[in-house]
């Protein structure tokens, strides 16, 4: 479904169609539901003023969008982990198979938002950390939940996050988000990039991401 209102926001298909499928599929898939969340009990003080943190939830839009609008988080870039520089290109991640996952690369200054808050954030506003291997209306391995740490110490705290999680039963269904090893990550077009804030009127936008930034508001 993305892929094809992707292709609109490029160019590549006629309006009519896009207004059709709008009229049926979005209405059949329900938004993430945001939870609110504890914060993390291990969640050690860090004085530099830049660090970088890679995480996936489902179409890259929405984690951008609502990452860039956390204070404390300088910038933020939608792209690929993982797979090979070959295959990261929309079109061919979209099959499934290139073990690419949609994903951000977030640059934060950690005496302004921690590690620990970041995960927060993910976990209750972003994404549905129980569904393998799709998000909302997105499905294939291109759209899991992932935790990428760039360091010893968002490794450390990623774990004890998902453990407080799960003892504290916040959510009906197992946590299925894996920590993965870092890997490359590769920049997405620049069409991808700030999509929702160019494109606030945007169906997808409209349907599964204006939410997420209103239980933002509301949490955070």
């Amino acid at each position: 479904m993305k892929r094809l209102l992707s292709l609109v926001a490029a160019g590549g298909i006629a309006t009519a169609v896009m207004t059709s499928m709008l009229a049926v599929t979005p209405a059949m898939v329900s938004a993430e539901e945001p939870v609110r969340l504890p914060a993390a009990t291990l969640d050690p003080a860090d004085t530099r003023t830049t660090v970088t943190a890679i995480f996936a939830g489902g179409c890259f839009w929405g984690v951008e969008g609502v990452f860039s609008r956390v204070r404390g988080v300088t910038s933020v870039t939608s792209g690929y982990h993982g797979g090979s520089a070959e295959t990261a290109v929309y079109e061919i991640t979209n099959n499934g198979r290139t073990g690419h996952a949609e994903s951000v690369r977030i640059t934060y200054d950690p005496r302004v938002v921690s590690y620990g808050t970041l995960l927060r954030v993910l976990f209750s506003v972003v994404m549905d950390p129980t569904t393998l291997n799709y998000q909302g209306p997105d499905h294939g391995s291109q759209y899991r939940s992932a935790i990428v740490p760039t360091n010893a110490a968002q490794r450390r705290v990623a774990a004890a996050y998902i453990a407080q999680l799960t003892r504290g039963r916040h959510f009906d269904a197992p946590i299925v988000t894996r920590i993965e090893t870092p890997m490359a990550f590769y920049p997405a077009e620049a069409y991808h990039q700030n999509f929702m804030r160019r494109n606030p009127t945007h169906g997808y936008i409209r349907r599964f991401d204006a939410p997420k930034l209103a239980a933002l508001q509301q949490f955070y």
